[in-house]
């Protein structure tokens, strides 16, 4: 099946009513006095966002900004895929897709499509507008759960080729962070006469071999990236060995699923610009209403027994470094593996860029792809 079929988001009455009262009902934890976060996501905070969410929080408007979007569903290789599509008015726009992550959702570009797509009606030059198109992972939120096993990386960038064919773009750019990385970088590769380029804000530095000639701050990179590689986040061991067994506490206990995602979230943000959180309410909202942490989990699973890192990407490469994210990687190591055309280092933002410093990386993506449309 090739259909792309129009998409809307129409969430049942019943199930904002069940989630109300599963919250009524929550059964709550004790704390260690004075603990704060030693032990993770303190109970107060979660009590306050739990009393947000069932109180004021106001779903269908979220909702309605989403259906603002076109958006599309088809079937590519068994699986549902979820797709906001928004072309641009400008006739001769880039193509851009663009990969979100792991806790992420579409709904962290409402921010960054305007003027990706109209940059005219955004104080911007109309020669940097791009189509974009913004897939839900497969197993994530809207595109629902994964119905087979194997859906790692290198196939869901067969699977962008794919969508990006149905679409009818012959010639794209591509965007990422976080899962985004590997599966931008697999896309250049499977696709790499169609692709022009790809843009990351978020990949770690690669083998370093002889340090002797790297300055002090490269040398404190890497040793935060080895700290981070030798001992994962409890998510991260959990998710990819024990993907069922974390379903069923998230699946069932809203309580549980807005823990495990703002406890990650609130980590890799920087602080300054921060998540709003009616924001943050809104992924945790797509992750419980389409009972996807289970499958959106096995992606840790899948890539994990994949085996060893994504291959380097044979197209052109421009980084966005966000001073507060997870890892901060060394422009001289990624430059022996990936032709780098752009490189930005910036003092702000975090893991979720389009959400915390959409003006950053809107300028950044904007920047790069005028160095290679002309490819």
């Amino acid at each position: 099946m090739s259909e792309i079929t129009p998409f809307r988001l129409d969430v049942p009455q019943a199930d904002l009513d069940d989630l109300a009262e599963r919250l009524d009902r929550t059964r709550w934890p004790d704390e260690l006095p004075g603990i704060g976060w030693d032990h993770g996501i303190p109970l107060g905070r979660v009590k306050d966002l739990a009393e947000r969410w069932r109180t004021t929080y106001d779903w269908r408007a979220q909702e309605a900004k989403l259906n603002a979007l076109p958006q599309f569903t088809t079937e590519i290789d068994g699986a549902n895929i979820h797709v906001v599509h928004v072309r641009s008015p400008e006739p001769d726009a880039l193509p851009l897709i663009i990969t979100h992550g792991w806790p992420s959702t579409v709904a962290d570009f409402l921010d960054v499509i305007g003027p990706l797509t109209d940059p005219r009606a955004h104080g911007g030059d109309p020669a940097d507008a791009f189509h974009v198109v913004i897939p839900s992972l497969p197993g994530f939120t809207l595109s629902g759960a994964t119905r087979e096993a194997g859906w790692n990386v290198n196939r869901i960038a067969r699977a962008w080729a794919e969508l990006m064919d149905r679409l009818g773009y012959a010639r794209y750019g591509a965007q990422g962070g976080d899962w985004g990385w590997p599966i931008s970088n697999a896309l250049g590769s499977v696709a790499e006469e169609r692709v022009v380029g790809v843009h990351l804000n978020y990949l770690g530095s690669p083998p370093p071999g002889d340090v002797s000639e790297l300055s002090g701050e490269e040398k404190n990179r890497l040793e935060r990236q080895k700290a981070y590689l030798a001992s994962p986040a409890g998510y991260w061991q959990m998710q990819s060995t024990r993907p069922q067994t974390v379903a069923y506490g998230l699946t069932d206990s809203p309580v549980g699923q807005l823990a495990w995602i703002t406890d990650k979230v609130t980590e890799w943000t920087d602080p300054a610009s921060g998540i709003d959180d009616d924001r943050l309410l809104t992924t945790v909202m797509l992750y419980w209403l389409t009972g996807t942490a289970g499958s959106s989990s096995r992606l840790h699973r899948e890539n994990a027994a994949r085996g060893g890192p994504p291959a380097p990407c044979p197209v052109p490469l421009g980084v966005a470094v966000f001073a507060r994210d997870l890892v901060r990687p060394v422009r001289r190591l990624v430059e022996r593996v990936y032709d780098v055309v752009h490189w930005t280092e910036f003092d702000r933002g975090g893991h979720f860029p389009a959400v915390e410093a959409p003006d950053l990386l809107t300028g950044d993506i904007r920047a790069f792809f005028r160095l290679v449309r002309g490819r």
